[in-house]
């Protein structure tokens, strides 16, 4: 299954890449910046031109994850962040019919999540879920060695769901040490590194938050592990401990002594993510 050639493309909101992966590696890489215009095609045609950047008669299919609402039965996405001319874009009609082979789109937390089940630690697991912590919070779920299939690629956003004056997103994401730090989580990290008492102290809390997060999929999904992504996954170190006593105050004891949680350790995860969407299906 390793030996295929696919694409994976990461579509954000600043950036696009596209990246061949051969032989379960990530063997090429084009990148180009998202052009600013309210034309969606002009954002089409930079992609269409990326993608042929790294492209190959042995292709065998592309995986395309974006940041957004996604229609993955008819390959439509929806309101692509940052992306304002995106309203609703049959990205994966317009793909398949220029190259030719099949496409799959996704959202990019179930993209991590499938990055993580073919090349990373998730090859160990046969139900896990991908959290990501970074600009925001979402999740991509696995369940019996595949991506849990629903409507709109909503699965997992667990980020969305209240929580104490606001949402989760809120306090277990980046968004946490802007609103209630007044520093980025970069600059709170690095703070940290240096032993700074109050960045300490805002991690402390921050894992805190995350547990109380992690506790809701405990009960919504009920996993064997949770792989931790994102920029804030970085920092895990600085508030793995408290976020671990907060978990032991979950009302099944015996949950917890099960659940692996961990962050990821995969470069380019969002690239491998997209390119796992094909493995996923062929």
């Amino acid at each position: 299954m390793m030996k295929r050639e696919i694409i994976g493309v990461d579509l954000g909101g600043t950036n696009m890449r596209a990246g061949l992966v051969a032989d379960g590696n990530l063997k090429e890489v084009a990148s180009t910046g998202v052009p600013k215009t309210d034309d969606w095609q002009e954002v089409m045609a930079e992609l269409l031109e990326t993608i042929g950047k790294v492209w190959n008669s042995s292709i065998e299919g592309i995986g395309i994850g974006v940041p957004g609402l996604v229609d993955a039965y008819d390959g439509v996405v929806y309101n692509v962040q940052n992306i304002p001319s995106w309203k609703a874009v049959q990205i994966r009609k317009i793909v398949s019919e220029e190259f030719g082979v099949p496409v799959y789109v996704n959202n990019d937390a179930n993209c991590f999540a499938l990055g993580e089940r073919f090349f990373g630690a998730g090859q160990a697991y046969e139900d896990f879920v991908g959290l990501i912590t970074g600009t925001g919070l979402g999740a991509g779920i696995i369940k019996w060695g595949h991506l849990l299939q629903d409507q709109n690629c909503g699965s997992g956003e667990f980020g969305m769901l209240p929580y104490l004056d606001g949402i989760y997103e809120d306090y277990c994401s980046g968004q946490f040490f802007i609103k209630h730090s007044s520093f980025d989580g970069k600059t709170v990290a690095d703070l940290a590194a240096k032993g700074d008492k109050d960045a300490l102290a805002a991690f402390k809390i921050y894992g805190q938050h995350l547990a109380n997060v992690i506790k809701v999929v405990l009960f919504t999904i009920d996993p064997k592990a949770i792989i931790i992504g994102g920029s804030v996954a970085l920092s895990f170190p600085y508030y793995e401990e408290a976020m671990r006593a907060e978990l032991s105050s979950f009302p099944y004891p015996k949950v917890i002594e099960r659940l692996q949680i961990f962050p990821s350790s995969m470069p380019e995860i969002a690239i491998l993510g997209a390119a796992a969407l094909v493995l996923d299906k062929l």
